[in-house]
C-alpha cells in the first residue's frame, strides 16, 4: 500500500479481512483467509490481496511480456517526462528500457507514449500518455499527475476465441483495434520480434479490457493449469452484472471455466450485499462477476 501511495499517488481506502466458507467457495481455496487493501487512482479502484493462509507462489522470475499469465493495468499520466522521473526517483524496476513513443504510421496508436515497469511483487504496470485527440477526454486533465486507470491488458492465444467470451457472452463492445510492431513496440514489451494484434473491449462504464495476441513470437507460455488465486501472478477483473447464475454454465460454453462451484453470497460491512462468481476465460485469466455492488 505504501509503495502505491508514495510512487503512484494512490489513495488508500481501507483494509478488510476476507474469510469463511463463502469466501473459500468463491475463490476455490480451502481454508482461505486474506486481507484486501483498496486504493483509488483517479476514479478507479484496485485491490491488493494478501493471502494469509494458504500462501501462494511468487511470479516466475523468468516471466516475459508474451506469457499468457501476463496482465497489467494502464495508468494514464498528465506528463510522461514528469511521471517517469517520479518512477526513477523511487528506483522502480524497469520492464521497458525507457518510455516509448509509438510511431505515427500506426493510425490508432501513433503518438501515444508508454512505459512498462513492475511493482515490488513483480506485477507489470504501465504508464501511458495520450496525445491530444486520442483516448477519452478526461485523460486530457491537468489536475494531477496520475489521472486514473484506462484499461487492463491480458495476453491471449487467439483473439477470436477471446471475443467469443468477452464480446459474445459478456456483451463488451469492441472499442478499437490495431496491429503494433516495430522497434518501439519491441522495447516497450521487451519481446523480440514483437508483432501484436490488439483489441480493446469496453463496458458502458469502467476500465476496458485489452486483448494482446502475439502474432510473433509464438513462444509465450500458457497460464499454469494449477494457478490459484493465492499465487502472486493471479489477477482478477471485477465485473458488475445483473445476474451471476447464468454465467456458471455459459462461461464453459464460451471456452472458459468456473472457479466457484456456484454463485456465492458477498458481504459488505458484515451484511450480505449481493452474489459473486469467479471464473476463468479461455486463457485462464480470472474474472469476478458481482451483483449488488
Amino acid at each position: 500500500m505504501e509503495w502505491y501511495r508514495s510512487v503512484l499517488d494512490a489513495e488508500p481506502l481501507g483494509i478488510r479481512t476476507l474469510e469463511g466458507e463463502a469466501f473459500e467457495r468463491l475463490t476455490g481455496v480451502f481454508g482461505a483467509r486474506a486481507r484486501a487493501a483498496s486504493l483509488r487512482i483517479g476514479s478507479e479502484t484496485i485491490e491488493l490481496f494478501e493471502f494469509i493462509t494458504p500462501r501462494g507462489r511468487p511470479i516466475p522470475h523468468d516471466s516475459h511480456g508474451n506469457d499468457r499469465w501476463f496482465q497489467h493495468i494502464a495508468i494514464i499520466v498528465r506528463d510522461m517526462d514528469e511521471a517517469y522521473a517520479r518512477l526513477k526517483a523511487h528506483n522502480v524496476a524497469h520492464a521497458s528500457p525507457q518510455p516509448q513513443r509509438l510511431p505515427d504510421w500506426n493510425t490508432n496508436a501513433g503518438g501515444i507514449e508508454a512505459f512498462y515497469f513492475r511493482d515490488p511483487d513483480g506485477h507489470y504496470l504501465e504508464i501511458l500518455e495520450f496525445p491530444s485527440g486520442k483516448g477519452e477526454q478526461r485523460w486530457q486533465s491537468n489536475d494531477r499527475l496520475f489521472l486514473g486507470i484506462d484499461h487492463t491488458a491480458i495476453v491471449v492465444d487467439d483473439t477470436e476465441a477471446s471475443l467469443a467470451f468477452y464480446r459474445d457472452l459478456l456483451g463488451l463492445r469492441v472499442a478499437g483495434t490495431s496491429e503494433n510492431h516495430g522497434p518501439e513496440q519491441e522495447r516497450l514489451n521487451a519481446v523480440f520480434p514483437a508483432r501484436l494484434r490488439i483489441t480493446t473491449l469496453r463496458a458502458p462504464t469502467g476500465p476496458g479490457i485489452e486483448l494482446l495476441e502475439y502474432l510473433t513470437p509464438r513462444s509465450g507460455r500458457p497460464m499454469p493449469a494449477d494457478t490459484q488465486p493465492t499465487d502472486v501472478w493471479h489477477w482478477h477483473v471485477a465485473i458488475n452484472v445483473d445476474n451471476v447464475e447464468p454465467l456458471f454454465v455459459a462461461c464453459r460454453k464460451a471456452g472458459g471455466r468456473p472457479v466457484s462451484p456456484g454463485p456465492q453470497p458477498v458481504s459488505a460491512n458484515g451484511e450480505r450485499a449481493g452474489s459473486g462468481l469467479m471464473a476463468r476465460d479461455p486463457d485462464g485469466h480470472a474474472l469476478l462477476f458481482l451483483t449488488g455492488q
